[in-house]
């Protein structure tokens, strides 16, 4: 893959700048893994909810796109995430696609730490727009 593009063959700004690194992507499943550093840490030590709600919009999106990831590009509509625990060192975020139409794609997911615990799971619509298209 590009390095200019480490992220199932785009370049995310963000997702560079928390750390995030694509791991595996084919038909309907996305996973990325997300290492602990200091840089994306809350107050208790935590990795940051907000990060961890940007990681895994990201890895649903993947799977989204999935079918076609260097042509479609998405734009999420709605996003619902459950937070059940705080996640100790590195975790993985793996995301599937539910049901993908000609522009919609509904997918969900989970963050897991490296202790197996579930730390957060989310649901989320995407629109589906070729890319260079706008929304």
């Amino acid at each position: 893959m590009d390095q200019a593009a480490p992220f199932f063959g785009i370049d995310v700004p963000l997702m560079r700048l928390i750390g995030l690194q694509a791991e595996h992507l084919d038909e309907r499943i996305a996973r990325t893994r997300l290492p602990r550093r200091p840089e994306i840490l809350n107050s208790r030590g935590d990795i940051h909810g907000g990060t961890l709600m940007s990681a895994l919009d990201f890895t649903l999106s993947a799977a989204a796109r999935a079918h076609d990831p260097l042509g479609t590009g998405v734009i999420t509509i709605d996003m619902t995430t459950h937070f059940l625990s705080p996640a100790q060192g590195d975790v993985r975020i793996e995301a599937r696609t539910i049901r993908r139409g000609k522009r919609i794609a509904f997918c969900e997911g989970t963050v897991i730490d490296e202790t197996g615990t579930e730390v957060c799971m989310a649901r989320a619509a995407f629109k589906l727009i070729p890319r260079g298209e706008k929304g």
